[in-house]
């Protein structure tokens, strides 16, 4: 398409109500609809879709794990080679003996080290590259979904979610994944090596666990609960920094500023209590791990103690049950500690997914009949249609536009001029009727193909961050350099992009930088005449700038739209006095139609409109 549609910026909401207007399409009346709630998904369910994304690196992951366990298993050597040193050669009082053994718990030492760091090195690029997928994936699907979905969801949510919630997950695995292998192994080996040593000794010393498994169950339900609050939070705080910071003019002008800090005080607050609140739980898990901790170790002592003034077990043994019992303990307060970001990583996950399970609008093009070159003969019958069924906004619409053909909208503000556009775009899909183009149905036509054969100016003319050739060259992404300057010359933009310091290759931002509003519509509609469409939408192009602009657009716009079928809904009447055909919609229906010099004389509807214009003009 020449165009993509813009202006959604500023409509984003930071506390959804339950019935959300916003933009639809490219401007004009806005949708409603209820927004989807937020719901949780199992942690289960997570996680298997989280590993089929680590998966992906087989080979960097077998590594990792075996070095994780070659780590821990080396550490795990450790405590009953300490517990030999006591029985056989501290108290034999063998000097050579513990001086060998202790140059071997150094070497196992050194090789634990640096395997745990070369497992840390690999984590580093498998959670990035996972990251990586993530993000593109979740990117791509955002690129298909309809548009219906960013008119109903607040822009700052979306982008919450592919950079917050990214970003937590990213850390989650860093830091977590190797923790959770790590402690995996070492709570196996300590628990092998205990029951070498002693069965009834780790008997004693793991009476403990059942109550550490209720309380981390127990306090893992509320906290996992309030993190997915806290996140839901940051999502509406950042949509409402967005919408704020975009509308900045509108703020200034109607003296908001108090009366938008206040707002954003309350949501501010709102997530500072839904934080405190999953902190505090979160940190309830490590005191609670370090009191079973010290526990067990008190119990070992004494019980251990009792056995070997007993004669039933030896001092080095009781030995390498302390350090078992705090390697033991070590892996969960070190799980329980990481809790936090575990949480904070799986409820951004979630999030993530809710995006990318949210239906595609090519779900069903698979099968659907690809659209050629058309000659632009645009036809609409019986069409109806509302974004609310039970309010609709179209009734019965049926007309006809000839090949080469203007055809112009006018009527008053929410009548369902743009609608009409948005169904022969497909923006949205029509509730009744039929639309067809050179006779095929657009309803069973690929999206894709349909809209290459569009094109689109819209009333608030939008610019990327780039140079000024490249903009222009969106509409065709292929184009030569002198394609982008014989462009520019048809819409009279050529003079004004010369005299800028560094002309074409001038930079850009979002809002257009130093380029007047009549300047970025130039640029929009060269990038429509580079893409060459058949079918032409010209959405009051020319409503927000002043009359000598006008004029320079106004000619670009003839430009544009010769030999092709054109649609224009028009801000000033007298634009549209040359129209082929003009529709009068009023309340979702084709009130009149002919040509100006027709409604004139039917002195009907349209008729009001232009002298109600004639009298503004004159006053």
């Amino acid at each position: 398409m020449a165009e993509a549609t813009s202006g959604h910026g500023t409509t984003s909401q930071a506390k959804p109500p339950k019935e959300l207007p916003a933009a639809a399409g490219f401007g004009g009346r806005r949708p409603v609809g209820p927004v989807p709630k937020e719901r949780a998904k199992h942690t289960s369910a997570t996680l298997k879709r989280l590993w089929g994304y680590l998966s992906r690196q087989r080979s960097s992951l077998t590594w990792i794990i075996i070095l994780a366990v070659a780590s821990s298993g080396l550490a795990l050597i450790a405590p009953y080679l300490l517990g030999r040193a006591v029985d056989r050669h501290i108290i034999p009082q063998d000097a050579e003996g513990l001086f060998q053994l202790c140059l071997v718990l150094l070497l196992i030492y050194v090789c634990s080290s640096v395997m745990s760091w070369l497992q840390t090195y690999l984590m580093a690029g498998l959670s990035q590259q996972t990251v990586l997928e993530l993000r593109r994936d979740l990117f791509h699907h955002m690129q298909q979904l309809p548009l219906g979905y960013f008119d109903r969801t607040p822009h700052g949510e979306l982008m919450s979610r592919t950079t917050n919630d990214i970003e937590n997950l990213s850390n989650t695995l860093n830091q977590s994944l190797i923790q959770m292998i790590s402690s995996a192994v070492t709570i196996i080996g300590a628990i092998s090596f205990m029951l070498y040593l002693n069965v009834w000794l780790t008997m004693v010393s793991l009476i403990t666990i059942p109550l550490v498994t209720v309380a981390t169950k127990k306090i893992a339900v509320r906290t996992r609960k309030h993190f997915k609050g806290q996140q839901e939070s940051l999502g509406q705080l950042n949509g409402y920094i967005e919408e704020t910071i975009s509308g900045q003019k509108v703020v200034k002008l109607f003296r908001r500023e108090g009366r938008s800090a206040e707002e954003f005080k309350v949501m501010n607050e709102r997530l500072r209590q839904a934080g405190t609140r999953a902190q505090i739980l979160s940190g309830m898990m490590g005191p609670v791990m370090n009191m079973m901790s010290h526990l067990t170790y008190i119990v070992i002592a004494v019980v251990g103690g009792w056995m070997a003034f007993s004669g039933w077990t030896r001092v080095g043994v009781i030995v390498s049950f302390l350090n078992y019992s705090r390697q033991l303990s070590g892996p969960i307060n070190e799980l329980a500690n990481q809790y936090n970001m575990i949480q904070s990583g799986i409820a951004g996950a979630e999030r993530v997914f809710e995006v990318m399970d949210t239906k595609s609008e090519f779900n069903a093009e698979l099968k659907h009949e690809s659209i050629g070159r058309v000659a632009g003969h645009v036809q609409f019958n019986e069409v109806s249609f509302g974004y609310n069924p039970e309010q609709p906004i179209l009734k019965r619409v049926t007309f006809s536009a000839k090949p080469g053909e203007m055809i112009a909208l006018v009527g008053p503000t929410g009548a369902g001029k743009t609608t009409i556009m948005n169904l022969l775009t497909r923006f949205y899909d029509i509730d009744q009727g039929t639309i067809r183009i050179d006779g095929q149905n657009i309803g069973l036509a690929d999206k894709r193909s349909l809209r290459s054969q569009l094109g689109i100016v819209l009333q608030d003319a939008h610019v990327f961050t780039d140079s000024i050739r490249n903009n222009i060259r969106y509409g065709k992404l292929d184009a030569t350099d002198e394609e982008v300057e014989a462009a520019a010359k048809l819409a009279n933009a050529h003079e004004f992009i010369k005299k800028l310091p560094h002309g074409y290759d001038s930079m850009l931002n979002g809002s257009g930088g130093s380029l007047s509003q009549g300047q970025r519509q130039l640029l929009t509609i060269a990038r429509a005449i580079l893409a060459d469409p058949a079918i032409l939408i010209l959405d009051e192009a020319t409503s927000s700038v002043d009359t000598r602009t006008e004029l320079h657009i106004q000619a670009a716009m003839h430009t544009l739209m010769k030999g092709r079928t054109s649609f224009v809904i028009a801000h000033r009447l007298s634009t549209i006095r040359n129209a082929d055909m003009i529709l009068v919609i009023n309340d979702g229906e084709v009130m009149e139609r002919g040509s100006h010099d027709e409604l004139i004389e039917k002195r009907g509807f349209y008729y009001e409109l232009t002298m109600s214009e004639d009298r503004e003009e004159a006053g």
